[in-house]
């Protein structure tokens, strides 16, 4: 007949989860995070390139006003003290024309993505892949 520290022992020894168990887990973890990750990477491009988007905008409103003010486009490096505009933190844009009539302009983040958008303005020639005037577009 089994004594008190029997049953003792055997709940002590049934405590724990075995290594089969504690296997399947670690396995079911890695494929929700393998289905994760992905998804989670395409959502950082899609805010880079919404930041892109965003920075080209507000240049766009800048240039009008500097326009405005100055009847010709600013063809000059960004940013400048004589255009009132700031891109945003890891944000290159770079004006490839400014001429009578128009200006183009191109947007990168080079520490974050690859991708480039455009945008160009009546006369100007358009840089790639802008191929509407006043459209941005993005590789």
């Amino acid at each position: 007949m089994p004594g008190p520290n029997d049953v003792t022992a055997r709940q002590h020894a049934r405590a724990g989860f075995t290594l089969i168990e504690l296997l399947i887990v670690v396995v079911i973890i890695g494929v929700l995070a393998s289905i994760a990750i992905p998804k989670f990477a395409a959502t950082k491009e899609k805010a880079y390139v919404a930041k892109l988007k965003g920075d080209l905008r507000n240049l766009m409103t800048a240039q009008e006003g500097y326009s405005a003010d100055n009847l010709n486009y600013y063809g000059g490096v960004v940013p400048n003290a004589a255009l009132a505009y700031n891109p945003s933190g890891g944000v290159v844009i770079t004006i490839t024309a400014a001429v009578p009539g128009g200006w183009a302009a191109t947007a990168t983040m080079p520490a974050m993505t690859a991708r480039t958008c455009a945008v160009f303005i009546g006369l100007a020639p358009p840089p790639a892949p802008a191929v509407s005037d006043g459209v941005i577009a993005c590789t």
